[in-house]
């Protein structure tokens, strides 16, 4: 595991810990896609909340992509005629919190939920902190060169190295560099984590 990945898994258990009744995260939200995606909901509710497509309705998302900042859920003033965060409440998400932080090419947003009472000021500044560092921790590794992106491509597949060296009128060797070069840019120890994160980041 990277340092940037434990760093991020840590950022994530200090959010359990403010969050009972769990939390909700996408980290660079781009063209309607976060590059990474978390939920800690309780099941039933996520269940719910994916088999109506709430994602595409969810009045905290509107607030979230529009907006950078926080707010709880009950001051959100903006329509909600499917009614979501009221059944929310009958799966315990009675109480929230949402936190929204970068461009808006590339959000990021939280949400984290109780039952038993509203977020204080101060555990809505853990969660903003959380996340503007889970944010910075997974930004993505835009500046991957072609060739790099071309060598993950290949390691991808199901050809040899050597074969698919040759195909790109490289060496074998020339192209392990150039692996080498992109686990470096993304962070990652090993080509199957920087294939991953590739992945993750939309980068193949």
């Amino acid at each position: 595991m990277t340092e940037r990945r434990r760093l991020m898994v840590t950022l994530m258990q200090r959010l359990s810990t403010v969050a009972p009744m769990g939390y909700g995260l996408g980290l660079h939200i781009r063209f309607a896609q976060p590059m990474y995606y978390r939920n800690t909901f309780p099941q039933a509710w996520q269940d719910a909340y994916n088999s109506n497509s709430y994602q595409l309705r969810d009045p905290l998302i509107f607030w979230g992509i529009a907006n950078s900042g926080r707010t709880r859920w009950s001051e959100i003033s903006l329509p909600d005629p499917f009614g979501i965060l009221e059944k929310a409440k009958a799966h315990g998400l009675t109480y929230g919190a949402t936190t929204s932080c970068g461009k808006v090419t590339s959000r990021t947003l939280v949400g984290v939920a109780r039952d038993d009472r509203e977020f204080t000021d101060a555990e809505i500044d853990v969660v903003e902190e959380i996340t503007e560092a889970l944010h910075e921790t997974a930004m993505p590794a835009d500046d991957l060169t072609p060739a790099m992106i071309e060598a993950l491509r290949l390691a991808d597949g199901q050809q040899p190295m050597a074969d698919a060296a040759a195909d790109i009128g490289i060496s074998e060797d020339a192209l392990h560099k150039r692996l080498s070069s992109a686990r470096n840019r993304l962070g990652a120890s090993t080509t199957a984590e920087a294939l991953r994160m590739a992945r993750e980041y939309r980068l193949i």
